[in-house]
């Protein structure tokens, strides 16, 4: 009789999960970052359906009705300065306030990300110019950084953006850098470069999947920063214009109203502190699912 193990059936052969797969999984198994993602979520689609969901126009309003406080008939949330609803306010300040969040973080992550892969991969003087070049940014606050370059640019959403661009771009570049200096000097990066493949294809077969993930979920966590920096600007008059509806907007027009309405005052700062909080504690919780080592 034979004593060899019989081969197993197909069936019963597991196939090991792709690492997005086994990230979507930790993912799910952590319920804080999933609730925050879920608010995420919701405060997307509520500025992408705004029209629809806002009971009236967020831009009219009347003298008469001015400060109502929430709780009023028509008006769950009051009124602000102006007699405008704050609801809708609230709902189209979204559209607005998560734009300049998110945006100028994507559009840093692509320039920054090209320099910092650039300069880890290619070393030498351009990893020293590159880097030395970044470090220049890095001599000021973010917060001064970014009130300086829209008081020089002037207000308005596409001059507060492109200031916004310019201060995040450093920070990622850097990242960008350090993650590729460590994996240029891998295995499979050399075994390729002594094959006599190019830096470009290099760059794009064996660079780019294993630092991209990382690069990701920095810029993700600088959302949350965009975010208030972003409201700053528009309270300090550098960002959005009256009489679009912006939180950081309606904070400074409220302020007014602070000690007879100081509920009305408190509505704009609570929305950016619960989506701040949420893309914070979303991406923590990314990190830690990609984390696939720990």
């Amino acid at each position: 009789m034979s004593t060899a193990a019989e081969p197993l059936p197909a069936a019963a052969i597991l196939r090991s999960p792709g690492y997005w797969v086994t990230v979507g999984r930790r993912f799910r198994r952590d319920p804080v970052a999933v609730i925050a993602a879920l608010v995420v979520l919701a405060l997307i689609l509520m500025a992408v359906f705004a029209p629809w969901l806002a009971p009236h126009d967020p831009l009219q309003g009347m003298t008469l009705r001015r400060l109502k406080p929430p709780g009023t008939e028509g008006f769950p949330l009051g009124t602000d300065e102006l007699g405008r609803d704050m609801l809708s306010r609230l709902i189209f300040g979204a559209r607005i306030s998560l734009f300049m969040g998110i945006v100028p973080v994507f559009v840093a992550l692509a320039v920054g990300a090209a320099i910092g892969i650039v300069s880890g991969y290619a070393g030498g003087w351009t990893n020293t110019i590159l880097m030395r070049t970044m470090d220049v940014f890095f001599a000021f606050p973010s917060v001064l950084l970014a009130v300086a370059l829209a008081g020089a640019l002037g207000p308005g959403i596409f001059n507060g953006m492109l200031a916004l661009i310019l201060v995040f771009i450093p920070p990622i570049a850097r990242v960008a850098e350090s993650v590729t200096t460590g994996v240029r000097t891998r295995d499979f990066v050399e075994a390729a470069r002594a094959s006599g493949a190019g830096a470009l294809l290099i760059i794009r077969k064996h660079v780019l999947g294993n630092v991209l993930g990382p690069i990701f979920v920095y810029a993700m966590s600088l959302i949350a920063v965009s975010m208030i920096l972003a409201s700053g600007l528009s309270f300090l008059g550098l960002g959005v214009k009256p009489p679009q509806p912006d939180w950081g907007l309606m904070l400074n027009t409220l302020r007014t109203a602070m000690y007879s309405q100081p509920l009305l005052c408190a509505l704009p700062g609570v929305m950016i502190f619960i989506t701040s909080i949420s893309f914070n504690i979303m991406t923590d919780g990314l990190r830690s699912a990609m984390d696939i080592k720990a």
